[in-house]
């Protein structure tokens, strides 16, 4: 049966692209407070997009969708689900709200997991939701030509129980022995989590919530303001490649996490980077600046194409038709230039 030893961690010796993102995310660490006194209406506005935007991309990985407006409602508490989707959907907002609201209040233990699978599932009419796998289950990818493919194969049910039972003790064991630094650990938990797969279902959107909590839990939050399941989302290619990679030979406990350790780095990163961004832009702004110094400053620091929802996105403090006023103004002075129609309407710098 697999083993869970971090403690052998302490042994390996990490290359220089994992020691220079541990050491970016520490300083990123270093000025989060200063972040959250600069802004708080601004935060407010961020938390509440990146709520939506975790909640949609979590679900979006594995083939749950809504519409956006029913999305914002579902996540907004202003409505009801429909269908399996929208149970799912607000399963994981009650989850994540739980997690953003009591990290402190939930210990990383086997019957904490179950309670928090038991609120992803919480509105579905399935069973199984707050219980570990009575069945086997495999990881696998279809094809161009429709042939199946099995990636990797997790423990049987019968060994599920205890592996997670001893991953959890392992984890707390190993932070709080402070064998290795938290950054690298939480990586190898979340990657064995997932060659366990202890559910029947939601294996993958509880492994994203228990990164964040893990994270919340070690004093790393950019998770509360800038969306890591949307990054997660938006590199998922990559994802899963790292995961193909890092679980080969995990079974004998002869595989490599660093793939799988490089690339949830580079994700956190990439989050505390866009953190930063966001909430510089609110402060070069300042109070007194309307509407329109505050979208001309975005698009003034912005390399390429954006929508009128990138501008919201780094614009929290202003409302939909604010921004749009602002970009309308833009591209009449010819400051900016607008292209397409509708839905795929993109404005750019204009560099003459």
């Amino acid at each position: 049966m697999r083993e869970f030893d971090y403690s052998k961690l302490k042994e390996r010796t990490w290359d220089n692209e994992i020691m220079a993102y541990v050491a970016q995310i520490h300083e990123f660490k270093g000025k989060q407070d200063l972040f959250l006194r600069q802004k708080p209406v601004e935060l407010n506005r961020l938390v509440e997009i990146a709520k939506i935007q975790s909640t949609e991309s979590s679900n979006q990985i594995e083939g749950i969708i809504t519409t956006n407006s029913r999305l914002k409602q579902l996540v907004e508490n202003k409505t009801t689900p429909r269908n399996r989707d929208e149970q799912e959907i607000l399963g994981y907002r009650n989850a994540l709200n739980i997690i953003h609201e009591s990290y402190e209040a939930i210990p990383v233990r086997s019957s904490y997991i179950l309670q928090l699978h038991g609120e992803l599932l919480k509105y579905t009419a399935f069973s199984y939701g707050g219980k570990f796998k009575t069945t086997p289950n495999e990881i696998d990818m279809v094809i161009e030509n429709g042939e199946k493919i099995v990636l990797f194969k997790p423990l049987e049910p019968y060994e599920t129980p205890s592996a997670v039972e001893r991953l959890c003790e392992e984890y707390n064991k190993a932070f709080g022995e402070g064998i290795v630094d938290p950054l690298i650990l939480i990586p190898n938990f979340i990657l064995d989590f997932l060659c366990i797969h202890p559910f029947n279902d939601g294996n993958g959107r509880m492994s994203r919530l228990l990164t964040l909590l893990l994270l919340y839990r070690t004093g790393y939050i950019v998770g509360q303001y800038i969306s890591i399941e949307k990054a997660i989302a938006d590199t998922k290619e990559t994802y899963y490649e790292v995961l193909q990679q890092a679980d080969m030979g995990w079974h004998s406990g002869e595989n490599d996490p660093k793939p799988f350790i490089k690339y949830l780095l580079g994700i956190i990163l990439s989050c505390y980077r866009e953190f930063e961004s966001r909430v510089s832009l609110a402060a070069k702004t300042g109070k007194k600046s309307n509407a329109y110094d505050i979208v001309k400053s975005f698009t003034e620091n912005t390399l390429g194409k954006f929508s009128k929802q990138d501008a919201l996105l780094s614009c929290p403090s202003l409302g939909s038709s604010s921004v749009e006023s602002a970009l309308k103004k833009l591209v009449e002075e010819g400051a900016i230039i607008k292209t397409g129609a509708g839905r795929k309407t993109m404005y750019m710098r204009n560099i003459n």
